[in-house]
């Protein structure tokens, strides 16, 4: 937690946890305000979380969220009336507290000389030029002054961002290249299904974002608030400006925590868990080992979603946990999917079902979590009937791992780069805009029909670094992706069914059938994903190291 001090009634931070409350209390705060929207990040505790703290703590707090980088007039108007009516001094938070500074400048103006403002918020660290700007020209960003100019920006610093960079890099060394991400920690998210059960702690999991952004980049540590395609332009956090000859766009997706009525107040909490965000996986474990008889249910929502065979991930070790406890036939595990069925892709269904009758999963298809209420341990789903009409079931729970829906990030979704659907449209073999020819995507925000997974990220990498350069006039032929992805079905601790297919469901497998056939759960892929994995993803997949990646070449 890093509060910096504005004015004697007023500091910012970025993102607190409940932890954080009793401290800042302590610290002699007397009310907090809250700028940040639910969902923005892996890592990311819910307002209501934190205001559950608060109110033990005698804090007021207040939820006045904005999107990053639309903080509008009225936002600040906002601010303003909350920091005459609270008492203070004031903690304002957001994800790095550029928001909640920016409303407090706005909130300032006419009140306070700009200079001042300015350099108030630059002794904090928050860089307010471009406020100016902006207040100047009525509230408009004009995209003709340009803050910044890079040959090839790219957006998100995730796994695709990073191993796209990496690739590009890799074919030529002295590329401008800018990586633009906010965030301060990088995440190796594959191994949240391992922390979930004991095998990886959560740190293993978790470097800062520094330490793995590729040399000779260069870090734009903010958030994108919009499109300007037709002007290769993107409008940043702050309403400063970066121009480009090409822009690749791979910022992950968002987890829709709000989708789920009644989930945010009771994350973390009464048996609620889930390990889709970072600091819930350990909670998963210790539910696991706490549960010795009742009811577990584990929830899949409608796809897409990012790595659509974690949800039974996790189902598969908590089982496999509770078995080798000797408390299995005390537990009831009930699956519960969106989706008619078990996995994709028929070929490894049957392997799945063997561990789904060995556990005494019950199977629930066509049923999607609605609504929870986690202090009276209940589940509400809408359940598909055969004559296409819906029922609404409430089940009972002593422990629910729950996958929140999830949609591509808002500023995806309204942005020019957008399909109908919200997904960045993109041709599924080139990667590269249908509309808008200098712009790439790859990752989970692409409307491309793969599984949305690291490995698809790791053979997309290299095809759009190819076509990128080609397009530069630096490389010949186009290079295309045949939609592979990889799921390591975690069936037990110990063995995986290694699931690798490519568009259409084809199976894709990358080793001979005589050292891991993917049909069948196999120690040497558990092997493959606890030991070889994870350096693969650190030291291979995220340096521009291609194995077993190459591109496919078509012309």
């Amino acid at each position: 937690m890093d509060i910096k001090l504005l004015t004697p009634s007023l500091s910012v931070s970025g993102q607190i946890s409940a932890a954080d409350v009793p401290a800042i209390a302590q610290a002699g705060f007397k009310a907090i305000i809250c700028n940040r929207p639910d969902g923005e990040g892996a890592d990311q505790p819910g307002f209501s979380e934190i205001k559950a703290a608060a109110d033990q703590a005698g804090l007021p707090i207040h939820y006045l969220p904005a999107e990053t980088g639309k903080v509008t007039d009225e936002h600040g108007a906002a601010f303003g009336q909350l920091l005459e009516s609270l008492p203070k001094p004031v903690l304002a938070y957001c994800r790095s507290g550029m928001r909640s500074t920016t409303m407090w400048a706005l909130a300032s103006a006419g009140k306070v000389a700009l200079p001042q403002i300015i350099e108030t918020a630059a002794k904090a660290g928050f860089d307010m030029k471009a406020l100016v700007r902006r207040i100047i020209n009525g509230g408009k960003t004009p995209v003709e002054v340009v803050d910044a100019t890079h040959d090839i920006v790219i957006i998100g610093g995730g796994a695709a961002g990073i191993a796209v960079a990496s690739s590009l890099l890799a074919r030529n060394a002295n590329l401008d290249i800018a990586i633009i991400d906010p965030a301060d920690i990088h995440y190796y998210q594959p191994g949240w299904t391992m922390v979930g059960a004991g095998v990886f702690d959560a740190a293993f999991t978790a470097r800062t974002m520094g330490s793995v952004l590729p040399h000779g980049t260069h870090w734009i540590k903010a958030a994108v608030a919009a499109f300007e395609p037709d002007r290769n332009a993107v409008i940043l956090d702050g309403c400063r400006v970066v121009s480009y000859r090409h822009l690749i766009v791979c910022p992950g997706l968002k987890l829709d925590w709000q989708g789920i009525e009644g989930l945010p107040e009771t994350l973390g909490r009464n048996g609620v868990t889930s390990n889709y965000r970072y600091d819930l996986a350990p909670y998963t474990w210790e539910l696991v080992q706490q549960l010795r008889s009742g009811t577990a249910l584990f929830t899949q929502p409608p796809m897409p979603i990012k790595c659509a065979g974690a949800p039974q991930k996790a189902m598969y070790l908590s089982a496999d946990h509770w078995r080798s406890q000797g408390v299995l036939k005390d537990i009831d595990i009930q699956f519960c999917n969106a989706g008619p069925v078990l996995f994709g892709v028929a070929d490894y269904v049957p392997a799945l079902m063997e561990y789904v009758k060995a556990y005494g999963i019950g199977l629930n298809f066509g049923r999607t979590l609605v609504s929870i209420d986690g202090p009276a341990k209940q589940a509400t789903f809408s359940q598909a009937k055969p004559d296409g009409s819906k029922e609404l079931i409430t089940q009972e729970f002593d422990m629910i791992h729950v996958v929140p829906p999830q949609k591509a990030p808002d500023f995806i979704r309204i942005s020019p780069l957008a399909d109908t659907a919200g997904w960045i449209d993109i041709d599924p073999g080139t990667l590269r805009h249908k509309t808008y020819a200098n712009i790439f995507a790859l990752g989970d925000a692409g409307n491309t029909s793969n599984a949305k997974t690291a490995a698809a990220a790791r053979k997309q990498a290299p095809v759009v670094a190819h076509n990128v350069l080609a397009d530069r006039g630096e490389a010949k032929g186009e290079a295309k992706y045949d939609g592979y992805g990889s799921c390591p079905l975690t069936v037990e601790r110990g063995k995986i069914v290694l699931a690798e297919f490519t568009y259409g469901g084809k199976l894709a497998p990358s080793f001979p059938k005589w050292l891991i056939d993917g049909t069948k759960p196999s120690a040497l892929a558990w092997y493959l994903k606890e030991r070889i994995l994870p350096p693969l993803y650190w030291d291979a997949m995220l340096k521009g190291r291609e194995w077993l990646a190459k591109p496919e070449m078509v012309g």
